[in-house]
């Protein structure tokens, strides 16, 4: 541990190399920023069903815009007393069962709650880590 002007700063995690064949370059995620991209863009296009596309276009990421830009901070983080910045808006009931973008039905999370809710609820990502 550190000491700076006072303050006690903890080391971060340590980087990682890049889950994509061949990169050398080291993240504090799965993929270095550039191949994080060319994996969205790869799961976007061959991953995910049609139906599931058609209810995350154009519409959905206006209104998820709008609810993050009134709610910028992790609602979960935010109970146990962390402040976290939101990074993703969550369903709370999934489209796929009836769930609305309705904004009483949205609430914005960071990527490490967001990984954990949705693993919890048999979707596509499993959680990183805890902070």
């Amino acid at each position: 541990m550190q000491k700076e002007k006072g303050l006690n700063i903890m080391p971060y995690k340590p980087k990682r190399p890049c889950s994509y064949p061949g990169c050398p370059k080291l993240t504090d995620g799965r993929f270095c920023d550039e191949h994080a991209k060319q994996e969205a863009r790869r799961y976007e296009k061959y991953d995910r069903s049609p139906e599931i596309k058609k209810r995350y276009g154009a519409e959905w990421r206006r209104i998820r815009d709008r609810y993050i830009a009134a709610h910028p901070l992790c609602a979960m983080c935010k109970r146990s007393g962390k402040l976290t910045p939101a990074e993703e808006v969550h369903h709370i009931a999934p489209l796929s069962q009836g769930g609305t973008n309705a904004e009483d039905n949205l609430m914005s999370l960071c990527k490490v709650c967001h990984s954990e809710i949705t693993a919890k609820e048999g979707g596509r990502w499993t959680p990183k880590h805890r902070r």
